[in-house]
Formats: structure tokens, sequence, C-alpha cells
């Protein structure tokens, strides 16, 4: 009995320990939602670099009702202009806040619909499954949120 125990617990330590160590990691993919119809825009894959910062890329767009998702990135300026949104990056340069790790700082943020380059950060939960993204012009008070939900 004594034996299970202890089983048990060490297995749920690991799991704990596995969550937490994962919590200020971005690496994976995320689905999008839109912070004015709540619906999911798409999947994108975030990926780090060898110097520690975060891109991500359109790997799935996914429609919503009533809307003809765009193909391609027709208003971006150079060199996003006209490239497919499978495989375009939003996200760069995001780098992990060197005072919360669950805080990521500096990044540049791509809306693909109006072609506006915006400056991003971002916070990551406690449990590493919502990533609040926003994107700003001058100071964080102008700009938008948008939620972000870990896939794997």
């Amino acid at each position: 009995m004594l034996k299970s125990l202890s089983i048990a617990c060490a297995a749920s330590l690991t799991f704990l320990c596995a969550s937490f160590a994962q919590a200020g990691d971005l690496t994976g993919t995320w689905r999008t939602i839109d912070d004015k119809t709540g619906f999911s825009k798409g999947l994108v894959e975030i990926r780090k670099d060898s110097a520690g910062a975060y891109h991500g890329t359109i790997v799935k767009v996914i429609p919503r009702p009533g809307y003809t998702p765009k193909e391609t990135c027709q208003n971006c300026p150079a060199p996003y202009t006209n490239k497919p949104m499978i495989g375009l990056t939003v996200l760069t340069g995001l780098q992990q806040d060197p005072k919360n790790e669950n805080n990521f700082i500096n990044a540049k943020v791509l809306d693909p619909l109006s072609g506006n380059i915006y400056k991003g950060k971002a916070k990551l939960s406690a449990d590493g499954r919502r990533l609040t993204m926003r994107g700003y012009v001058g100071i964080s008070a102008l700009g938008r949120s948008q939620t972000w939900i870990r896939e794997d």
C-alpha cells in the first residue's frame, strides 16, 4: 500500500514539474482566436531560433461562417506582398522577458488581413496553455489583444 502511494506521488510530482518546466516555452502549434468575432482564425506554429527568439508561421487557415479567407497577403509590405497565407511568418523576434519567464517582449507582429506590422508582446498563462498576444502602435495601450490556445 505504501509503495503504491509512493509511486503515485512520484508520478504526480513528475507531471507537475514537467508542466511548470514547459510554462515559459512557446514552441508548438497555437490556435488563434479573433478578438472581434470569437472564432478561430488559424493555426500558427511557433519555433525558437538559436538566439532564443520566437517566430510564428501560419500553418493552417480556419474559415469562419460567412467569410471566405484570403489566400495571399494582399496589402502587406515587402517582402510579404502577395505571399500565400500558409507559410507566412506573422510573428518575429519575440523574446522572453528576463524579469518574468511568462512574459515575452520585443516582437514584430504582422496582421495579414490589413498588412500592418505592429510591435508585440505576449503573456503566457501559468499552465502554459493560453497565450495573450498584444499588438500595438507606439505604446501598449494603443493596441489589441488576441488569445492563442496551445494545440499540442
